[in-house]
């Protein structure tokens, strides 16, 4: 399909104005989403077709090996020169190292515009001497309870949104589709998710980052996310909490920072344990911390229980450590 492109741009003069590589990973994307759907029809999976994406609906552009260049400006924006484009003002958030390969250009359903900066960089990462370690047990009133006596609260970021949604949803739903006024309530709704989303994803990275700064070896374990949400009691509050990216994020965290992340069977992790009990959750961490790390066959409930710290998810977003003045508040443990 690729050799057709000159054919193509004689037929459609627009095609011109946009840089050759980037219609060539159009088509290259085109094509590894049809061999997947194949792939996937073969193995006697139900797939539907492809969906045009005609005007608006397409958002992402790929510049790949070449047509791209950073400016730095020294000033507020530095500059991004895209072939065909020309310089874009941008934001950089962080230095960029290595060799780029790629840029990625998207633009969200907020209006706001990113461009993803893909680099080849060669990391050296030393493992470090184990002299801590931690078990951690995932949960919903709390977020996580761990092996030291840490209970993070949880958010629940969906559950205070949700009443904003719904309004900023129903005056979408009262207006005429398509119309300016429609589309600027759209972009409202869009702006409430993408700080949903935000807010999340700055509360995992926090929280990560102690547990992978703070912990040599850090013992977790290997849900099946996808079947615990087959449970519709519990799923909207399982996928709020987003265990599976907090555990991906801990997984890529730990190996740049030469930590060692142990996943273990989850089953019977609070066999014989009550709900009421308050050192449930905790025991719990033991548990999955020795099967991971210490003696699996040692009773944790014969070790010297500690007070339990809980920590307001407010103090992981603000300070980006369950630790400092005022934020951790203690809990007596049950006699």
């Amino acid at each position: 399909m690729q050799v057709q492109l000159p054919k193509l741009k004689d037929e459609k003069p627009e095609l011109s104005k946009v840089y050759s590589k980037v219609l060539q990973m159009v088509l290259h994307q085109l094509y590894s989403n049809l061999e997947a759907l194949s792939q996937l029809k073969k193995n006697g999976k139900k797939v539907g077709r492809l969906r045009f994406k005609g005007m608006g609906w397409f958002k992402t552009l790929c510049y790949n090996q070449s047509g791209f260049k950073p400016i730095k400006t020294g000033k507020r924006l530095d500059l991004l020169h895209l072939s065909k484009i020309g310089d874009v003002p941008i934001r950089v958030h962080r230095e960029i190292k290595g060799k780029i390969k790629q840029v990625m250009i998207k633009k969200h359903n907020s209006g706001k515009w990113f461009a993803c900066i893909c680099v080849e960089e060669e990391m050296r990462v030393e493992k470090r001497g184990i002299q801590r370690a931690i078990g951690i047990d995932m949960g919903i009133k709390h977020f996580l309870t761990d092996s030291d006596g840490k209970q993070i609260e949880n958010p629940g970021f969906y559950e205070k949104t949700l009443k904003r949604m719904k309004v900023v949803q129903h005056w979408l739903s009262r207006k005429c589709e398509g119309s300016k006024n429609w589309e600027r309530q759209k972009i409202k709704l869009a702006k409430l998710y993408e700080k949903l989303v935000d807010q999340r994803d700055d509360f995992l990275h926090k929280l990560s980052k102690f547990y992978v700064d703070s912990y040599d070896v850090i013992v977790v374990e290997d849900l099946n996310i996808k079947n615990m949400v087959r449970n519709h009691n519990l799923a909207g509050k399982i996928l709020d909490a987003s265990w599976g990216n907090f555990l991906r994020l801990l997984e890529l965290k730990a190996e740049r920072a030469g930590a060692l992340l142990v996943e273990v069977n989850p089953r019977g992790a609070s066999e014989g344990l009550s709900y009421d009990n308050p050192l449930r959750d905790y025991i719990s961490a033991n548990r999955i911390k020795m099967r991971g790390w210490d003696d699996p066959k040692a009773p944790v409930e014969m070790r010297p229980l500690r007070e339990l710290i809980e920590v307001p998810a407010s103090l992981i977003v603000e300070a980006g450590s369950p630790f400092r003045q005022g934020g951790a508040v203690h809990k007596p443990s049950a006699p």
